[in-house]
């Protein structure tokens, strides 16, 4: 149990790599010899993620382990295997990573915390806690939080703890009949939805809870607990569970074509095929915070593409000022840590991409947060860019900090560009 908790976690980032911010222009012209565009394929291949290229590079690339058909569903692995990229870490505490695993077992108690707030998700991540331990996997948890029965929901891991033994959420519900964790790995797999919160241990149900308190929480960071002893978490898999489709699979319904735009956006076998360009495809309603969700594929080598968000209202004049999420599958050097331009799931200008995942002529997720001024994103589950825009604020992204909502934009770029979306799906997140 928890009576102080961690309340200064430092937004700082650890990894192999040094991240570039990139300033490059928002559209390029084609190369002079561009391929040819391939031909989309009737029956789109499963989604797959490149294995770590046989050259030496610095980040060791360890494929997510999550099936085609959760990655669809939107699962993303909040842990990479390797680092604490996309934590937010606390110095009073050893955490660090050994076999594969997050460890703390020295130092003060204290939350390795996630840096983005979330509402209604399934979380599932698998612990192994030492003899006499203590520690937890921390809900919805408030900034400064102190009280785990009104700032949290704290779902113990703890056998010898005198009220609330692991399962239970201290201060708010007991959980019983619950077998012994200690010394062997296990899996929690949690829902949080509404005031319901439900929680499987190793497949069986443990939680069945519906806060009627009356201090609920509907919003709040994930937080990974050292309280005492060691304790160890991997396999650390988050999906949004309240998604609207932006695309409804048969025709352009919600969506605009910006004044201007050369590209041609139809629907052919239940995704948007774009060709040419250079042009875009926007949402008619705007968005601030939420969790994206794109499954894109280019038809062709290297092509470029891009998804903008929070941007301004397309104009001819003006197309595309917002955000961009980059699509674009080119690396040099046969270096997977090298990106042509930028990288799939770069902020185009802002953080490039620290590993290229997805190939070309292949299906891709795309996973994009953004909430205030924190971004993440994800390509086939594993993440690339963990960024906060730190720039004076502005009405146009391009040129400062927006918070506000604004569209989300499809690029078509160039006269080479041959691309689909098969699946727009996004979660907007909301706030205490």
């Amino acid at each position: 149990m928890t009576i102080n908790l961690h309340t200064s976690a430092r937004a700082f980032f650890v990894s192999t790599l040094t991240f570039a911010i990139v300033g490059c222009p928002s559209t390029h012209p084609p190369a002079e010899n561009a391929p040819v565009p391939a031909e989309p394929t009737s029956t789109p291949p499963a989604i797959e993620a490149t294995e770590e290229p046989e050259a030496e590079v610095s980040l060791k690339f360890v494929k997510p382990n999550l099936s085609d058909t959760e990655l669809r569903d939107g699962w993303v692995s909040l842990f990479d295997g390797t680092t604490l990229f996309g934590w937010d870490v606390p110095s009073e505490t050893n955490w660090h990573v050994e076999d594969g695993a997050i460890v703390a077992d020295s130092g003060e108690r204290s939350l390795l915390l996630t840096p983005f707030a979330f509402d209604d998700f399934q979380l599932r991540c698998d612990f192994h806690m030492g003899a006499a331990g203590n520690s937890g996997v921390f809900l919805r948890t408030a900034e400064g939080a102190s009280n785990p029965a009104k700032d949290t929901y704290e779902l113990n891991i703890c056998d010898s703890h005198e009220s609330h033994k692991t399962g239970s959420l201290v201060g708010r519900h007991i959980a019983e009949n619950v077998p012994t964790v200690e010394g062997d790995w296990h899996t929690f797999d949690i829902r949080c939805e509404g005031l319901h919160i439900s929680v499987k241990l190793d497949g069986q149900e443990i939680v069945d809870f519906t806060d009627q308190s009356d201090a609920p929480r509907s919003s709040g960071r994930i937080g990974l607990q050292m309280n005492s002893g060691r304790i160890a978490f991997r396999n650390i898999f988050l999906r949004p569970l309240q998604g609207q489709a932006l695309f409804n699979g048969t025709d352009l319904a919600g969506l605009r074509e910006v004044p201007g735009s050369k590209s041609t956006f139809e629907v052919e076998e239940g995704a948007i095929h774009v060709t040419n360009g250079p042009g875009f495809l926007e949402t008619e309603d705007s968005f601030d915070d939420f969790i994206l969700h794109v499954e894109a594929r280019v038809n062709g080598e290297a092509l470029n593409s891009g998804v903008f968000f929070r941007a301004m209202a397309g104009t001819e004049k003006a197309p595309s000022h917002g955000y961009e999420m980059q699509i674009q599958n080119g690396y040099n050097d046969g270096d997977r840590t090298k990106p042509a331009d930028s990288g799939s799931g770069a902020i185009f200008r802002r953080a490039a991409a620290r590993y290229v995942v997805a190939n070309d002529n292949e299906w891709m997720v795309e996973t994009l947060i953004a909430q205030g001024d924190r971004f993440a994103t994800f390509v086939n589950g594993y993440q690339v860019v963990n960024w906060q825009d730190g720039r004076k604020p502005d009405e146009n992204p391009r040129r400062g900090q927006r918070l506000k909502a604004g569209h989300i934009s499809l690029q078509g770029h160039d006269p080479t560009t041959n691309l689909d979306f098969r699946a727009l799906r996004i979660h907007e997140l909301t706030s205490d």
